[in-house]
């Protein structure tokens, strides 16, 4: 993997990062040769935080395992990064107290907003450590591949709940508390204060097919799942939505009072 800040490639693609992979790489060659500060939340293990500290940015992990912040200073030290990665047992729900406002370049949340208590807050913080014009990655559950998916496998009555629950669940035993679709994701952040710019499907095909099929042709699937992932209505049905957002340079312009 390219280590050199500027020229970040990333660790090799698959049907299930490569367009998280495309958008942060795309990003951070705008920002060229800038050492960035980045929140990795619910960041886990380091899938994403230790190829970022490769390339020589500084990541700060918050997730609420303490064996999961074990194996990521494991896994940073060993390759190479561990000076560069910060890890911080917290969860979601509790951002705001663990993170410095206006000051982070890039935030990941990754598989969190489905699972926290009130997903508003969260965002509210995710937007607040953001200094004016850093970015935002954030992964959720597709509704639409939630729905489907259960009725594929004969689960009717669990479809039909899951379609019809405001919040996309099928109840107390569901993992997730909540899934999004694209609007209802985009209108969360930019309730936050951030401006939503591009919207992609993840795993569009990829748990769809058979694993012959997947494993036989790996590079097609590959190229099929990046050519779909920005097209509605394939990227609705993908099994999570990829929002990219950022935090306004300047504030929105404020209505001006007429005089008395």
């Amino acid at each position: 993997m390219e280590q050199t800040r500027g020229r970040f490639t990333g660790p090799p693609l698959t049907p299930r990062t490569a367009v998280i992979w495309s958008v942060l790489r795309a990003e951070l060659d705008r920002r060229g040769d800038e050492e960035l500060t980045v929140l990795d939340v619910g960041g886990g293990t380091g899938g994403f935080a230790v190829p970022l500290a490769q390339a020589g940015h500084r990541v700060t992990v918050v997730d609420a395992s303490p064996d999961a912040l074990a194996a990521l200073t494991r896994r940073a030290a060993d390759a190479g990064a561990g000076d560069r990665v910060h890890a911080v047992q917290g969860d979601g729900d509790a951002l705001a107290g663990l993170v410095e406002p206006a000051s982070v370049d890039l935030v990941l949340c990754h598989a969190v907003l489905e699972v926290v208590d009130d997903p508003a807050p969260v965002v509210a913080s995710l937007a607040a450590a953001l200094r004016p014009g850093g970015a935002a990655s954030v992964l959720v559950a597709g509704r639409a591949a939630a729905v489907l998916g259960r009725a594929m496998n004969g689960h009717l009555t669990a479809a039909a709940t899951l379609a019809a629950d405001p919040c996309g669940s099928t109840g107390p035993r569901d993992t997730l508390r909540r899934r999004y679709d694209a609007d209802t994701a985009a209108a969360l952040l930019r309730a936050a204060g951030l401006a939503v710019e591009e919207i992609h499907g993840v795993r569009v095909l990829a748990d769809l097919l058979p694993a012959a099929v997947a494993d036989g042709q790996p590079a097609a699937l590959l190229e099929l799942e990046r050519a779909l992932a920005a097209q509605p209505p394939y990227r609705d049905l993908a099994a999570q939505l990829h929002l990219f957002a950022r935090r306004p340079a300047t504030p929105p312009d404020r209505p001006v009072r007429p005089r008395a």
